[in-house]
């Protein structure tokens, strides 16, 4: 059966169970891929199925073309869609309706005119690392990048996110309408920082006055966000048939869920924390613990797994060595440098771990967790190795994590398979990693990446040490050595 408004009384899966009529729009949303859909949206979902939040529904907000054809499809479902929260014994389909309108990106004047309306009090954000103009070199946002420039040149028709934040709050500060709260989703640490210096830096090209009111005013609280959401194609989309419903935009992802949120809103928020939301002072240890136990995990996964061909993470997990590795690593080296945090168990969260990369429901592939290493290596797991070494604390198994990485990037599995292109900047780090083969400080001297800690004796003594190991004896074998197999 067709999933709209119409049909909802209908159809064989869980629907909302408030009136979508009575809602009205508090949150304008630029970014609507699967991660918010199953995230965000979900969490609204769920507080508005308890009775509340019922003036925080969601606005979407195009900016990209690529924003039209998926605008046309939830508008021909009255902006309804399935998702599917997959564990390993069950899939459990629902309606999600927090939704309640999507305006088309190439009319930037109907969403300022939405983001000035006083009914909004949350702009939020799920754009990707790679929407915040961040500078490679400096790792600030760029105000020199062409899009953002255009946008201080012409302020009153922007073409990015962060030009229509910033004419969003020009109207209401000129009709002395309190400001919004910019709340970003994305997974980066201190998203609320980046999103900060992105719209301040951008009003100040247009005028400065508005960049420190902004500045001065407007909340930008930090969060941090979890939950596998892969992509969906033609498989998730028969697979929600057979359920019996047909929706053109499924999102199908894992039932693990979380938030952690600053208690920051300059113009109310809803009250998330009845359905599951973490509401805190500072997310600081939060980040930390996801970035290290979670991130840096999918890095001990990732490599050894890529160079013994294996494609789906769930079948890493199966595999003794690859999960052996795993829990070595963590337990002897990541978990012991994490610092406390609040109301958790650091080793309970990472038995949690275990189970969600575990799952096969999610079909997640081993080539995702091995991408854009030169990016996620220096942020997942470079400053443990850091903190490690400044603590005079060995580093075997993340000196063989790094050794993997290198040994990965040239370009080969041990079955002398090709690995295709999985960085942007794959061609300088083939080159360095079959350098590395004969010398391995020409990989530790990539100082964008390992800054000062690639010349620690220690660490480049371990690290050569399993680089050779690897080339000479494989993956298995090298594993094996260091498990004491």
């Amino acid at each position: 059966m067709k999933l709209n408004s119409a049909n909802l009384s209908k159809l064989p899966v869980a629907t909302p169970a408030y009136d979508r009529a009575g809602l009205t729009g508090g949150i304008v949303h630029f970014g609507l891929g699967n991660f918010h859909r199953a995230h965000q949206a979900v969490y609204l979902d769920r507080l508005m199925n308890a009775g509340d939040g019922h003036d925080f529904a969601i606005i979407g907000a195009g900016v990209m073309p690529a924003d039209a054809k998926a605008r046309d499809v939830l508008a021909g479902q009255d902006f309804l869609y399935t998702v599917v929260e997959q564990s390993a014994g069950a899939s459990d389909p629902r309606v999600v309706g927090a939704m309640i309108d999507y305006l088309a990106p190439g009319n930037p004047a109907a969403v300022i005119a939405r983001l000035a309306d006083p009914a909004t009090k949350i702009a939020s954000l799920t754009i990707t690392e790679g929407g915040y103009f961040i500078d490679a070199a400096t790792g600030h946002f760029n105000p020199a990048h062409p899009a953002i420039v255009a946008d201080g040149q012409n302020p009153a028709s922007p073409g990015t996110v962060f030009g229509l934040l910033v004419a969003g709050l020009k109207a209401r500060r000129d009709a002395g309408i309190p400001p919004f709260t910019i709340m970003s989703c994305d997974n980066i640490p201190h998203n609320g920082v980046i999103a900060r210096e992105a719209v301040v830096q951008t009003a100040r090209l247009s005028d400065p006055e508005l960049a420190a009111w902004i500045d001065g005013n407007v909340a930008f609280p930090n969060g941090m966000v979890d939950r596998i959401t892969p992509a969906t194609s033609e498989r998730e989309r028969a697979m929600i048939r057979e359920m019996g419903v047909e929706d053109d935009s499924p999102v199908f992802c894992e039932d693990f869920l979380q938030w952690v949120l600053e208690d920051k809103f300059t113009a109310g928020r809803p009250a998330l924390e009845k359905v599951g939301v973490e509401f805190v002072a500072d997310v600081t240890p939060w980040e930390l613990m996801k970035l290290r136990i979670l991130n840096g995990g999918h890095a001990v996964i990732a490599y050894p797994a890529g160079l013994m061909d294996i494609h789906f993470v769930h079948e890493a997990m199966e595999n003794d060595l690859v999960r052996g590795f795993l829990r070595k690593i963590e337990n002897d080296e990541i978990i012991p440098a994490v610092p406390p945090v609040p109301n958790t168990d650091l080793h309970g969260y990472f038995a949690k771990v275990e189970e969600r990369c575990a799952n096969p429901k999610i079909g997640d592939t081993v080539r995702r967790l091995c991408l854009d290493g030169s990016n996620r290596q220096p942020k997942f797991i470079i400053p443990t190795i850091a903190d490690r070494l400044a603590a005079g604390l060995p580093v075997e198994g993340l000196a063989l994590e790094s050794a993997l990485w290198c040994r990965y990037c040239a370009g080969t599995t041990d079955s002398g398979a090709v690995i295709e292109d999985n960085d942007p900047n794959w061609d300088h780090l083939t080159a360095m990693a079959r350098k590395a083969k004969d010398d391995p400080s020409a990989w530790l001297g990539m100082m964008e990446i390992y800054g000062d800690t690639g010349g620690n004796p220690a660490f480049a003594e371990a690290f050569g040490r399993w680089l050779g190991r690897l080339w000479a004896d494989g993956t298995a074998t090298t594993l094996k050595g260091y498990l004491g197999q």
